[in-house]
């Protein structure tokens, strides 16, 4: 039997060219919710109100297969192109057998392992904090930053994204939106410095 291609950058930019195209609206406000609850009934998902966290072995597959189902189903959208790209089932899995199974991030005494954890582990999580991807006024930011990093429980920094840089707004696709980014990471580098830990991984 002869081994399947693993789904590359390449392969994903071809497959992604030839995909159906969906404008993105139809994409998130019809196309996701619909596919959600299909997959809710044909898998029989519930949470009870007080469980959020399921536990139940039986469950937890049926979430697994409805994941996979839905990706599936649904396929991955490409803002750029407006277009999906389909994934068959093997290549589904295939991806995740080639998915790392640990992940080391940040440097010195302030590096840590990401690796699976199973349900009910005992091995505490990773913990990330900061203001993951939200607009955060330039004023405060590396204040912010700062505040998340000096915390002993958090493993490694999420962080925001500037509204401005220099007083001009980070427009997306100017020169401002680069200069912006430059800055964040600036920002946040001098900010886990200034907490004490200047290896924290972002």
């Amino acid at each position: 039997m002869a081994s399947r291609k693993y789904v590359d950058v390449f392969e994903a930019y071809d497959r992604f060219s030839e995909g159906d195209r969906i404008p993105e609206e139809t994409w998130d406000y019809q196309i996701i919710p619909s596919n959600a609850r299909l997959m809710r009934e044909r898998y029989d998902i519930n949470f009870s109100k007080t469980d959020i966290v399921p536990t139940d072995a039986d469950l937890i597959d049926r979430l697994f297969l409805a994941g996979v189902d839905m990706l599936m189903t649904t396929g991955i959208y490409n803002t750029d192109f407006s277009r999906v790209l389909k994934l068959d089932e093997d290549e589904i899995y295939d991806g995740l057998k080639m998915a790392p199974k640990k992940l080391s991030i940040g440097s010195g005494k302030e590096k840590v392992k990401c690796k699976a954890r199973r349900g009910n582990s005992m091995r505490k999580p990773i913990i990330e904090g900061g203001p993951t991807g939200a607009p955060v006024s330039e004023d405060v930011f590396e204040a912010l930053i700062v505040s998340y990093a000096q915390e002993p429980s958090v493993d490694t920094i999420v962080s925001g994204v500037l509204n401005s840089v220099g007083r001009h707004p980070a427009v997306t696709n100017t020169p401002w939106e680069i200069k912006a980014t430059m800055a964040e990471i600036r920002h946040v580098r001098e900010a886990t410095t200034l907490a004490g830990r200047p290896g924290m991984g972002i």
